[in-house]
């Protein structure tokens, strides 16, 4: 395709159909022209739909390999494994000539009722991005584009092609973009995917600011700009932000409306074909890197080879909460109780469009008794509805009488948890609830298998031996939990978000979800930095996760004590397995600012490693590189990162709560922001700029309070022994005061004129 070519050759009219797909999963053609190439749903696995189209996954999809969703395979901590994984489904794109995958989904969990958490990564904006990028560099390593989605602070299901999120600039910069910025920046998606809401006041998919100023003038981004299906609202401010394709099509009323907006003048000819561009660079990729069928491998070889894959990955992604007395690894030949509906029916996928039909997927059930183990099974409960079937709780009694252990399958059904709805709490049903506390009653060990896509209250872990959080595992989810449970396996997952004791504990727990503007009132408090600024004990930390075997840090060595914002600095650390089995360890750096002038969290992920597998006694150096940006906060005043000087304490730990060692850092910024005072600026801030407390000093004239010592208070009729505590309320008050303010206490000896001239002398 010579792109200059066919944009000169193209009508008006047909650029203007280009912005809008053929079809729900098709760009728009012109014959003679431009082919069209075939976007769908993934991120977890191949969604193409062979019949009539839909985007809630009710329709039947061709036969693909569903692994875990995007909140369970971030709990492996992995990047080469979910680059593997991206490589996989790029394959079975190929295989299916399709040329899009529509994910990874980089969302930040700021609630955990959120209907699509288990589609989104985590509640940390670091981890998020960086499992990102290994994931869209997996994808398009095999010829196929990467979407990532959903730009921006989309973050609800409740009324989400509507809500107005209100953020303010620092947020929405260190939280809800640092998630897309890294992946975008490096692995360079062929597609973004604007979100249904609004930011701000604004739609996503016509958001100057989102769109233009940051997406493309910032990071640089050249690809395309693809609405969520059916979030695609003005097409002339659109095509204005940097927004390119409306999708599913085809809208003519849009086209025309865009053929309209060039000829009278309203849109600038040069920004239709900006967007041409993109699009035509788009189909001009997925035509060039098509396979075809004689490249295809058979799909018998590689749905056996991707379901090992799905194996793999449930296994390094399931996270042990607890495990009292060593009640796992379980011994062949106990006899075991399995309970709950989800044994037989799995619950390993989230609901709605990501929904695949997977190659297969076999059953807790039949995956035990495949490997030899003796069991009885009850279902214990209904998940069509939250009532107690007392049939079924005597049945799950009965099957457990001869019980040496009992496997309890408790979980989230998709009536609770899916997209397009939000949760309404965050417990277990009432009916799991109460099995489980007939269950514990029996005395007999009891081994909880949770399945689902979000955290969960657990005031009942006390009454569990163990519990093992598989989340929405994939298809191979039954086959490695009786891995895990015999020790075939070794846990080694760790959370990507935390688990608070209860919601009410979580930042947005008052104000979630809200129905026409959502204000994000808790800023840049959100998961682990929020409960650590409030010292909220939770139930699981962020990055916590036990093992069969323990780990040993030690050997902390920093290269220099040192830098500058210009500078990276290494950090080395060694591991070594001090237990009796093998296994991985997820290493994690936070970095603390010591002494910051601004609000800041107490601590931040800036580092994570996961070991290879350590035989017992083995050892592995985990290395680390710090540049400026791991010690920066977005300042609003120069709209920019910005590194303060000061002291930076490293911290290496197991998770957020387990911090094993520590070291000291001197960073010291280059950039020195200049302040810009005004009438507005408090008297405070004004004192601690020796240049402008001097103005200060010229213009207040000692009059600054009308009490300004400890004899004045006294004169004006206070007891002596408050007249000192008047005289400092006083003083904190003066230091709160606006500038402009003394023009009022200076009796006539300042005016706003004098005080502005002064200013503009301070502001030079």
């Amino acid at each position: 395709m010579n792109i200059d070519e066919i944009i000169s050759g193209l009508t008006l009219e047909e650029k203007a159909s280009l912005t809008t797909g053929s079809a729900f999963w098709y760009t728009q053609p012109i014959e003679g022209k431009v082919p069209a190439i075939m976007m769908t749903d993934g991120p977890h696995g191949l969604r193409k739909q062979e019949g009539e189209a839909d985007m809630l996954g009710i329709n039947a999809s061709v036969p693909a390999t569903c692994f875990p969703s995007g909140a369970t395979v971030c709990n492996s901590w992995d990047a080469d494994l979910i680059f593997r994984i991206g490589q996989a489904l790029g394959e079975e794109c190929q295989n299916h000539d399709v040329q899009v995958l529509l994910g990874p989904g980089v969302n930040m969990k700021r609630s955990p009722l959120c209907g699509r958490n288990f589609e989104y990564f985590s509640e940390d904006p670091y981890l998020s991005s960086r499992m990102a990028a290994g994931h869209i560099s997996g994808v398009q390593s095999q010829g196929v584009g990467a979407c990532v989605k959903h730009f921006a602070v989309n973050n609800q299901e409740t009324c989400r092609y509507s809500l107005d999120a209100v953020v303010d600039e620092r947020t929405l910069r260190e939280i809800y973009l640092a998630s897309f910025e890294e992946a975008i920046r490096t692995a360079k998606p062929w597609m973004v995917m604007t979100a249904y809401n609004k930011v701000n006041g604004d739609y996503c998919s016509e958001h100057p600011h989102l769109l233009g100023d940051i997406l493309r003038d910032e990071w640089g981004y050249d690809g395309v700009v693809v609405s969520d299906w059916g979030a695609a609202n003005d097409p002339v401010r659109g095509v204005e932000a940097g927004f390119d394709l409306r999708m599913p099509g085809p809208v003519p009323c849009a086209d025309e409306a865009i053929v309209q907006a060039v000829q009278n003048g309203k849109l600038p000819p040069e920004k239709l074909d900006a967007c041409v561009r993109r699009i035509l660079t788009l189909v001009q990729k997925g035509i060039e890197h098509r396979r075809g069928p004689e490249a295809a491998r058979s799909s018998a070889e590689l749905f056996a080879e991707h379901h090992a894959l799905a194996l793999k990955a449930a296994e390094e992604s399931a996270v042990l909460l607890k495990n009292e007395k060593n009640i796992l690894p379980l011994q062949k030949g106990q006899r075991l109780a399995v309970i709950g509906g989800f044994a037989k029916n799995t619950r390993y996928q989230g609901g709605g469009s990501s929904n695949v039909n997977a190659t297969k997927a076999p059953n807790l059930l039949e995956v035990l008794a495949e490997a030899g183990a003796e069991y009885t099974f009850a279902r214990g409960f209904r998940n069509k509805v939250d009532a107690v079937d007392e049939t079924y709780v005597q049945e799950a009694l009965d099957a457990c009488q001869e019980a040496e252990v009992i496997l309890l399958n408790l979980g989230l059904p998709f009536r609770v948890e899916s997209e397009g709805f939000d949760r309404k709490d965050m417990k277990l049903p009432n009916n799991q609830i109460d099995l489980l506390n007939r269950l514990s009653a029996l005395g007999k060990p009891l081994v909880v298998l949770l399945s689902l896509g979000a955290p969960v209250e657990t005031p009942w872990a006390d009454q569990a031996a163990a519990v093992l959080a598989l989340y929405t595992g994939g298809q191979a989810v039954a086959e490695a939990t009786v891995r895990l449970l015999y020790g075939e396996a070794n846990p080694c997952g760790k959370l990507a978000e935390t688990w608070p004791r209860q919601l009410e504990d979580n930042p947005s727990a008052l104000n979630y979800p809200q129905k026409d503007t959502a204000v994000y009132e808790e800023g840049i408090y959100i998961g682990y930095r929020y409960y650590e600024m409030k010292k909220l004990p939770v139930q699981y930390p962020f990055g916590y996760g036990l093992s069969y075997t323990s780990f040993l840090y030690d050997g902390l060595k920093l290269e220099r004590v040192e830098i500058t914002d210009q500078e990276t600095v290494s950090l080395s650390v060694n591991v070594t397995n001090t237990g009796a089995v093998a296994g991985r360890e997820i290493v994690q750096l936070y970095v603390r600012p010591v002494a910051p002038s601004v609000s800041r969290p107490v601590k931040e992920l800036k580092g994570f490693c996961k070991t290879r597998l350590l035989q017992p006694g083995e050892s592995e150096t985990v290395r680390f590189a710090l540049d400026g940006r791991s010690f920066a906060y977005y300042n609003t005043t120069i709209s920019d990162w910005f590194v303060e000087s000061g002291r930076y304490d490293l911290l290496v730990g197991a998770s957020s709560a387990d911090i094993r060692l520590s070291a000291a850092l001197f960073v010291k910024g280059t950039r020195e922001i200049k302040p810009v005072y005004t009438a507005e600026s408090r008297i405070g801030d004004l004192m601690a700029d020796p240049k402008a407390a001097q103005l200060i000093g010229m213009i207040a004239g000692g009059q600054m309070s009308g009490m300004s010592s400890a004899q004045d208070a006294k004169d004006s009729g206070f007891p002596d022994e408050d007249a000192e505590d008047v005289a400092m309320d006083s003083g904190a008050l003066g230091q709160d005061m606006p500038l402009g303010k003394l023009v009022n206490f200076s009796g006539g000896r300042l005016s706003f004129d004098k005080l502005n001239m002064l200013l503009g002398m301070l502001n030079q």
